[in-house]
């Protein structure tokens, strides 16, 4: 089997325009978010489109839930769709609620999003006081039954406690390292030395504000940050998860800061003149550009098997590993 190309993080306005670029790209899995700040019930409507998207668009998507579900995206020329959460919102104050969500097809789920939860601390606060006593019993039954704790969203005791709390690695799904851009979402070297050395998986970003230089930065400059992270943690360790927010509205970039918790505008990483979706970077339109971030990792010096990995031989493996019940 050839390495897939795995994007670990996307959050477009889903169409058969994008399921079509996915195909051109090459692109054989994605895990895409199906919820911020939605209830259960609301999480279970988000199912029941994607079920609609499935039977539509068969013939280029089909529903993952294990890591033979690329191999069979691989074979049949399509791209496996696998399903996250960036907020633990759907579990409400309900622990069993994990088992169904994993059994509805879930394998991804934030312990935070920027705020304060029943179970952690986000990124956004001005105090992190760790996880919660809710939040250590989600993280066993999480492992228990083989559902991804992902912190991208998480301040950092939250995340160290996660990572030192968790029988199986953990995921930081889409974000960068602060010493390349200081950017609140974005994780110190503490916390990703932590998440690699327990084995766990950073996948990058190129959102804009998680970037040097926003929408300006160079693919050069994104590509040596790779170059370097995969020296300080380990290429294994390493994976893309893009956050691609393709066709979404404006609108939608205030769902995702505010939800229902707020009567004013949170801007987030972003400001108030600049509140929308930012521009991507020349480099990174949609699903098709990825062979720019392969030439580019291999002009910053990554070998071939490197790259390999980094673009979606890595997450293969994770998933193979941890999408299953606990032994």
């Amino acid at each position: 089997m050839k390495t897939p190309l795995i994007d670990n993080l996307q959050y477009c306005n889903w169409s058969r325009e994008i399921f079509e670029q996915m195909r051109a790209g090459g692109v054989d899995a994605v895990h895409v978010t199906i919820v911020y700040h939605e209830s259960f019930r609301e999480m279970v409507l988000q199912l029941e489109a994607w079920n609609r998207w499935f039977e539509t668009c068969g013939d280029l998507i089909l529903r993952g839930t294990t890591a033979a579900d690329v191999e069979r995206a691989m074979a049949e020329g399509k791209t496996a769709i696998f399903f996250g959460f960036q907020n633990p919102s759907p579990i409400e104050d309900d622990i069993g609620l994990i088992e169904i969500c994993h059994q509805l097809g879930v394998r991804f789920m934030q312990l935070t999003y920027n705020n304060q939860s029943l179970l952690a601390t986000g990124c956004y606060e001005d105090d992190d006081t760790g996880l919660t006593r809710f939040g250590k019993q989600v993280v066993a039954e999480m492992n228990r039954v083989g559902m991804v704790v992902d912190m991208s969203h998480s301040a950092d005791r939250s995340t160290l406690e996660a990572i030192d709390q968790s029988t199986r690695p953990i995921a930081i799904t889409h974000a960068n390292p602060a010493w390349w851009h200081k950017a609140l979402r974005n994780k110190s070297d503490e916390v990703l030395q932590a998440l690699t050395q327990a084995g766990g998986m950073l996948g990058f970003s190129v959102y804009p504000h998680h970037l040097a230089g926003g929408p300006d930065c160079t693919l050069a400059s994104f590509c040596d940050m790779v170059a370097e992270a995969a020296r300080r943690y380990g290429a294994q360790s390493l994976g893309i998860g893009t956050d691609l927010c393709q066709n979404q509205p404006d609108s939608v970039v205030e769902w995702m800061r505010v939800g229902r918790w707020s009567k004013v505008i949170d801007y987030g990483e972003g400001s108030a003149s600049n509140a929308g979706f930012p521009p991507m970077p020349h480099w990174f339109r949609d699903n098709r550009d990825f062979g720019n971030i392969r030439a580019g990792l291999i002009t910053a010096g990554l070998s071939e098997s490197e790259v390999a990995g980094i673009m979606g031989g890595n997450w293969y493996r994770f998933y193979s590993e941890n999408f299953g019940p606990d032994a």
